[in-house]
């Protein structure tokens, strides 16, 4: 069962939920940069990272109905809509970026749910999953929405999205520090050492993955120009679960 949107509501009004967001927020900025002129959605609590994405020419807050879904934004037309996991209502290849934080983890089916995902992207489109690391200290806190569900580890990401038929292609980590609100002042600092110091005990997956497209070709799939350039998710090395496929290449986002 989800967690009620009230809850996770109260969660990011809090010190430490603000915290998180901005942290986590700063992963997504480094990685996308501008999103102007892209449609982007945000599936189930992604209303604190699209408040950042009002440059979007469109943004979609799309929120599962275990959830349950609150109006976003607050001071403006209402862009939140509430779905189901395995049947979004909205046509195939819309969105140029999809979010999705606190989707994955309580999904009945995951890979029914990125399939989706994948439907409703764009064939240049980039999709990022925010999910609890199974390695960290928040996954095992019932004070947060990342203890509710199941965490991930990176490599379980990738198998998720390679058997979804998206390629994964850069990753990153993000809070460190435990989630206690009394060591919110330091998490900056916590966040800097900690990705060096324990890279395994990060509170938070994040693994970008892009559509593809069928097309032979012999040479190693490489990460678009800009997947290899962001601060915030790194691409992954040739040396890293290799995709099932030969044959699959990352379309060009000028196309």
């Amino acid at each position: 069962m989800r967690r009620d949107v009230t809850e996770i509501r109260s969660f990011y009004a809090s010190p430490l939920g603000q915290t998180a967001a901005r942290l986590i927020g700063a992963r997504l900025s480094d990685a996308w940069g501008p999103l102007t002129g892209q449609d982007v959605l945000g599936l189930g609590y992604a209303a604190p990272w699209l408040e950042e994405m009002r440059e979007a020419r469109r943004a979609v807050c799309a929120m599962p109905h275990g959830q349950g879904a609150e109006a976003w934004p607050r001071a403006a037309r209402c862009r939140t809509t509430l779905v189901e996991d395995e049947a979004l209502p909205f046509g195939t290849g819309v969105f140029d970026r999809i979010v999705a934080v606190h989707a994955i983890e309580e999904a009945t089916d995951p890979l029914a749910l990125v399939r989706e995902l994948g439907r409703v992207l764009k064939p240049s489109g980039r999709l990022v999953l925010v999910v609890a690391g199974r390695g960290g200290l928040w996954a095992r806190s019932e004070n947060t929405p990342f203890g509710d569900g199941r965490p991930y580890s990176r490599s379980q990401l990738e198998r998720l999205v390679h058997d979804a038929e998206l390629e994964p292609f850069a990753w990153s980590q993000a809070l460190f520090g435990p989630p206690w609100e009394r060591l919110a002042g330091a998490a900056d600092l916590m966040e800097a050492w900690g990705s060096r110091l324990v890279p395994g005990a990060a509170g938070v997956v994040l693994l970008e993955a892009v559509k593809v497209q069928l097309a032979l070709r012999s040479r190693p799939v490489a990460a678009p120009a800009r997947a290899r350039r962001s601060k915030g998710l790194t691409p992954q090395p040739a040396g890293l679960t290799p995709t099932r496929r030969t044959d699959v290449e990352i379309p060009d986002e000028r196309d």
